[in-house]
């Protein structure tokens, strides 16, 4: 078989096939890469513009149909996804920046910007390198939750963020004058977040943990295409009305191609103090159910506690004290989030799929 198809004709059979999300046919978009022809069969990597498009399944069944008509015994195709502009050059705006994990919320209210303190706090107390980033310009927190002792200043053009607990830190409540408040459009916001991510120096960090507003707005748009995110964290109250709308932050960042870490459950039950009775206030365990019929991990459950309130308006994040159960809960969370960005990673290296 060989000898009657070459690498050519197989070039020239798949200009006949057309990708409707770039409007032109595979080979002309160099979307056909390392085409193979064997004695049985005929190979080739097939670069997809968008992985989610629904159009995708048609695309390759176009193009197994187009090569086998030429004779091909088996057609095999590899699948790889297309690296975006905005996240290659999201890359080289913190070059050195190995992990970056959004934490994201469906609404206010659910403790989002505590866990991502305290979850910075834990990485940092398990030995890596960490930085916060505080993108909720709307009712920037991060800094009161972390003590808010240093400024940011200005070294060589660029910010020199402040550290606290061995953290760097960036927010926007540095920069606004105490209650102001933010009405900003989409492109003001999606500034932000640029001069957030290449204006400062984060140097050499192992994650960069972001805390992103709740909802699914263009903060959340402006990030995912901006940088390539490691994954999101999503974070819920075991309540049903929070686990709906904490779906619809999971399905914004399926679209936008951003792996899924896993979710947490906050105030997940509480502990009386006095008596150790236990009460789940808000139900408990609906973040792990919820996980799992969706086929994501369960990070962890955090419990409702008034020490993580009082240390939270002191900037004393509760993380810091890992021989209370709190502080324990967010360590096993931030270990378990360590093997979930590994496992991601993992995944993103074999996403070449061959297809028989």
């Amino acid at each position: 078989m060989s000898n009657r198809i070459t690498p050519q004709e197989v070039s020239k059979a798949l200009t006949g096939v057309k990708d409707v999300t770039t409007g032109r046919d595979i080979v002309s978009a160099g979307q056909v890469k390392n085409i193979e022809v064997g004695d049985r069969y005929v190979s080739f990597t097939l670069v997809l513009a968008n992985p989610s498009s629904p159009t995708n399944e048609q695309l390759v069944k176009a193009a197994k149909e187009i090569v086998g008509a030429l004779g091909a015994g088996e057609v095999r195709i590899q699948l790889a996804a297309q690296q975006s502009q905005g996240a290659a050059s999201g890359s080289s705006l913190i070059p050195h920046v190995k992990h970056t994990v959004a934490v994201a919320s469906g609404k206010g209210g659910v403790g989002k910007s505590t866990v991502a303190a305290n979850l910075a706090v834990a990485l940092q107390r398990l030995g890596y390198k960490v930085g916060l980033m505080d993108t909720d310009v709307y009712g920037p927190s991060v800094p009161m939750l972390m003590g808010g002792r240093e400024e940011p200043k200005v070294v060589e053009g660029k910010i020199q963020p402040p550290v606290e607990y061995g953290i760097k830190i960036i927010s926007m409540a540095y920069f606004l004058p105490k209650d102001e408040a933010v009405i900003w459009r989409g492109p003001m916001l999606h500034k932000t977040i640029h001069q957030f991510l290449g204006d400062v120096r984060w140097g050499e960090l192992d994650y960069l943990v972001m805390d992103l507003p709740p909802g699914t707005g263009d903060i959340q748009l402006s990030l995912s295409q901006t940088i390539p995110l490691s994954g999101a964290v999503i974070v819920s109250t075991p309540q049903d009305l929070a686990l709906t709308v904490a779906s619809k932050a999971i399905a914004m960042f399926r679209k936008l191609n951003v792996p899924i870490l896993g979710l947490i459950e906050n105030m997940s039950y509480h502990v009386c103090p006095q008596c150790g009775h236990r009460e789940e206030i808000f139900g408990h365990g609906g973040a792990r159910n919820a996980a799992k019929q969706m086929g994501l991990s369960f990070l962890g459950e955090i419990p409702l506690d008034i020490s993580i309130r009082l240390k939270s308006d002191s900037g004393q994040p509760v993380a810091l004290d890992e021989s209370t159960p709190h502080g324990k809960a967010f360590r096993d969370v931030a270990a378990a989030l360590v093997g979930e960005v590994g496992r991601a990673q993992d995944e993103l290296a074999e996403q070449e799929v061959s297809i028989e």
